[in-house]
């Protein structure tokens, strides 16, 4: 299976095939080799990537094309999602919409103060509470949605009853947040299990300018993010 060929919608792997979900890795190329060193190197392991490949981080191009060159490797054991830090090029023509289905699904935010849906502080599209998360799981027949796109400080952080997780896989992100980067595994028997990297030290404070800023930054969670989208 090529990289054209590759899934475009669901797809499903065995429970003895089962992968090793990363969250957000923003150019952060040696803790992703950390990652790989505590999940172990494909294919010995199966990998799915939940976006937020690139930017921010000073080794973007290093990461991306280490991503890549393993997908191209072993398609069958590495899945790659789409973030919304993509090159600029792409992102001319294929970014996410400014609202609906994709939107959401990339920019929505779990809050526990929050019955239903709720303003998101990013400036697009909306949180949502622990009965929507309940909603969705019973209507889909599922046990737990695993989500990136926000800052955690242990890596991982579960909501609505462990029926949601947050993956974030970039310790110390920006230099900024002093975070753990966490990575969830599952095996055969659907058992997870978290992996957690500590920055391995304090990274200088840089400012991010690139072509997506129109886009909020990845806000930790409880903070008033003042970067609201334009």
């Amino acid at each position: 299976m090529g990289m054209k060929s590759s899934p475009k919608s669901l797809f499903s792997l065995a429970s003895s095939e089962l992968a090793g979900r990363k969250g957000d890795i923003h150019g952060q190329y040696t803790d992703l080799l950390r990652l790989f060193e505590y999940g172990g190197f494909p294919p010995e392991a199966n990998y799915l990537f939940l976006g937020d490949y690139v930017d921010r981080g000073k080794q973007s191009l290093e990461t991306i094309c280490l991503l890549l060159a393993y997908k191209i490797k072993y398609p069958e054991n590495f899945f790659l999602l789409r973030g919304n830090h993509e090159c600029a090029s792409i992102n001319r023509i294929y970014d996410v919409p400014d609202t609906g289905l994709l939107c959401d699904l990339l920019w929505s935010d779990p809050d526990k103060d929050v019955k239903g849906w709720g303003e998101n502080d990013r400036g697009v599209s909306f949180t949502f509470g622990v009965d929507i998360v309940a909603k969705f799981l019973l209507i889909h027949e599922l046990d737990l949605i695993c989500r990136a796109h926000q800052v955690v400080e242990d890596g991982y952080e579960f909501f609505a009853r462990r029926s949601l997780v947050t993956l974030f896989s970039a310790p110390n992100y920006c230099g900024e947040f002093d975070n753990a980067g966490g990575m969830m595994s599952v095996d055969a028997n659907l058992m997870c299990s978290f992996q957690i990297l500590k920055p391995s030290e304090k990274k200088a404070k840089y400012q991010y300018s690139g072509t997506n800023n129109q886009r909020p930054q990845t806000p930790q969670r409880n903070q008033n993010p003042t970067n609201k989208r334009k």
